[in-house]
């Protein structure tokens, strides 16, 4: 495929054989640019790979798969009706249907990818969980090193777990997230005795980009698409995946992006009020998986919500824990609270007013609630009863 990498601020090119993931002139983040053939059409590969054409890959002997991709859309009924919009259609892109359990396993299979075409022997990343997880299950399939940087305290056992049974060296950093990236954003300056596998890495991005891929061909043209926003990688790749698709007339219109922070970790909508980037030193939410005070990609997020004519906002820890109930109570499904950040920021756009009569509106849910139970087990202590007070 021919593609380059591209800063998003300067413009400077670069080589898709040169290791880099920031630009060299001004240190601003890369883009993958593909330059795109006259058509495209999907392939008999697993998972997001049916998307070939529009992956920067160049072997598909190094193809690392674990089937991720093809999460299921529902439309929420029950959803609908209790929020007074029953005239709309809302739908759940469940993400925590992945291998893993997240979103992050469409980023991880391309990133694993990459680092085995350019021949890695070991990647690292710091992680919140999710990205731990994923890219520790992708390693073990590859047979190559996994090391993890997480910040002390901060981390959901389940999802502790899932990086340590898959075999990563796991390390503790004092701090918060951003303290455990600055350590391996240090670790991996040296591309040939690490490779870097967090989100400033492009071509993670380009593996997430297929949730646009797969809601466009799910459910059409939508009108308004809402995103937990944590180190901000995300949204903007579901974005770029609509523009390619409309590129190819494989979807009629571009959506509204939507971007949902939680309070105390909300670095980007404050920035979208007030025009000033501040980074959150100590970023505090029960949103484990979105508790990021220094997003790396805010400036791809910010662009994204601009192109979409979007917007960004945030949400209490008690407006997600409650989405999160209403979600599972409703229509039987149950995601972490980063996920529910979505349902939360729908229910802000009901109460204003922003959600008209017959929109499509897609709450995108980022992972799985078993990634987290320990949330809902303090929310609902002394719901247990004893068997003997049960009368019928």
């Amino acid at each position: 495929m021919d593609y380059h990498l591209q800063c998003i601020s300067c413009g400077a090119t670069y080589h898709k054989e040169e290791i880099r993931y920031v630009c060299d002139k001004c240190h601003d983040l890369l883009d993958v640019n593909i330059n795109y053939a006259k058509s495209f059409s999907k392939i008999a590969l697993p998972g997001i790979w049916k998307y070939r054409g529009l992956l920067p890959i160049d072997d598909e002997s190094k193809i690392v798969s674990l089937q991720e991709g093809n999460t299921p859309s529902y439309e929420c009924k029950n959803l609908a009706k209790e929020l007074h919009i029953a005239d709309s259609h809302v739908y759940v892109k469940n993400e925590g249907a992945n291998p893993t359990g997240s979103f992050k396993d469409r980023g991880m299979t391309l990133g694993v990818t990459k680092a085995l075409e350019y021949g890695a022997k070991k990647v690292g990343c710091a992680s919140t969980g999710n990205t731990s997880a994923s890219m520790a299950a992708y390693c073990a399939k590859a047979g190559i090193e996994a090391t993890v940087f997480i910040p002390s305290g901060k981390i959901a056992f389940g999802k502790l777990a899932q990086a340590l049974v898959y075999g990563a060296s796991v390390y503790e950093v004092d701090g918060s997230f951003d303290d455990a990236m600055r350590t391996v954003e240090d670790m991996c300056k040296d591309s040939s005795k690490m490779y870097l596998l967090n989100s400033m890495n492009p071509f993670r991005l380009e593996g997430q980009k297929t949730i646009g891929f797969e809601i466009a061909e799910q459910i059409g043209a939508v009108d308004k698409v809402i995103v937990p926003v944590g180190n901000a990688a995300n949204i903007a790749a579901i974005w770029k995946g609509f523009v390619e698709f409309k590129r190819y007339h494989m979807v009629k219109k571009l959506p509204q992006m939507i971007g949902v922070q939680a309070e105390g970790a909300s670095p980007v909508a404050k920035f979208w009020q007030t025009g000033k980037f501040v980074p959150e030193e100590h970023p505090e939410t029960i949103a484990s998986a979105i508790r990021i005070g220094n997003p790396v990609n805010w400036k791809k997020t910010v662009r994204a919500l601009k192109e979409s004519g979007g917007k960004i906002f945030s949400v209490t820890d008690k407006e997600i824990l409650e989405a999160q109930s209403l979600l599972a109570s409703r229509e039987g499904i149950f995601v972490e609270p980063a996920s529910a950040a979505s349902i939360a920021g729908l229910q802000k756009l009901v109460k204003s007013g922003e959600i008209s009569k017959g929109e499509k509106v897609v709450c995108v849910t980022t992972g799985n609630g078993l990634k987290d139970p320990n949330a809902v087990v303090d929310q609902f202590k002394g719901k247990i009863k004893k068997a003997s007070e049960l009368k019928l």
